[in-house]
């Protein structure tokens, strides 16, 4: 029983460093394997974060943009415009975003129908991985 009550107490104090899929250790300690997540490298962790301020604030970045434009409202509106637009994060334009590979986070030479590179694509295409594609043969 001592051991059981030991085993868990290591489990407790190592759950930090385990992963969901190894919750369960009796007895013996789990191995500690390397944290990942569902970005290629840390360019496309950039870009999702800023497609996601983009999302949040791009609507309303474009609205105070059009006050701020507007020559017929009166001026005043338009600086109040112009002070919420500074507010606004500079993620949030359309311009920020970069069109990467999904897989390999590739920046240039992608298919933008299916944001993958033209290598990756080729290769995808060859072994008949993408629906509606086909090697063109004459």
């Amino acid at each position: 029983m001592a051991f059981i009550i030991n085993a868990f107490q290591r489990c407790k104090a190592m759950a930090k460093f385990q992963t969901p899929v190894n919750e369960t250790c009796f007895g013996e300690l789990p191995c500690v394997q390397q944290i990942r997540n569902k970005w290629p490298d840390f360019r496309m962790k950039k870009d999702a974060r800023k497609r996601n301020t983009l999302k949040e604030y791009g609507v309303y970045k474009l609205r105070y943009n059009a006050l701020r434009k507007n020559n017929i409202i009166p001026l005043e509106i338009q600086e109040i415009a112009d002070k919420e637009i500074y507010n606004c994060p500079r993620d949030a334009s359309i311009t920020r975003i970069v069109q990467r590979c999904q897989v390999t986070s590739r920046p240039r030479g992608n298919v933008k129908r299916w944001r993958l590179s033209r290598i990756v694509f080729r290769h995808l295409a060859d072994y008949n991985k993408l629906a509606g594609v086909q090697r063109a043969m004459w």
